[in-house]
């Protein structure tokens, strides 16, 4: 037994004699509440793109636009001064194919996964999300995307209110 263990009041007990008959034990669950707040950039980012638009914030030092917008330029560290309201079509920036699901389940099709650079903000500033209605093996960094929005009625303020990304047409 540990110098600290000698210390400490209680009597030590082996995993096996908890899991005995021997040892009183309790399990509780809370039902524990909690609320988060998204903040300003991001919360005014969600509520638009519950109406489905797509707002970025512009740094008036660097003239860069943010999307999702930020309340302060990392480049400049300078408040970020104003709205900027983007298009819903992009650039793929770069991409993977997962064979994993959201709860790390291994799938047999891909999900197509990508940065966007969304038009009208600056270069490099993307949003992950995912591609749809394009086959695998065609997809490419540079290809021209637009957002698969859900139904107006089915929105609820979230970056799940776009579907998917799609190919533009030539």
């Amino acid at each position: 037994m540990s110098k600290d263990m000698k210390e400490l009041p209680g009597t030590p007990v082996s995993g096996k004699e908890l899991k005995s008959d021997k040892i009183i034990t309790f399990e509780w669950r809370p039902n524990a509440k909690y609320a988060w707040s998204a903040g300003i950039a991001y919360g005014r980012y969600l509520d638009e793109l519950k109406e489905g638009r797509i707002i970025g914030r512009r740094c008036s030092r660097c003239k860069r636009i943010i999307v999702p917008p930020r309340m302060f330029c990392e480049q400049c560290f300078v408040a970020t001064d104003e709205w900027v309201y983007c298009k819903d079509t992009g650039t793929v920036n770069t991409f993977s194919l997962s064979y994993l699901d959201a709860d790390a389940n291994r799938i047999k099709e891909p999900i197509l996964v990508a940065v966007i650079d969304i038009d009208g903000a600056s270069p490099g500033v993307g949003i992950l999300h995912l591609l749809g209605n394009v086959d695998p093996k065609k997809i490419d960094v540079g290809m021209k995307v637009k957002a698969v929005w859900k139904p107006p009625e089915e929105r609820e303020g979230a970056v799940t209110d776009i579907l998917y990304w799609e190919p533009m047409e030539d």
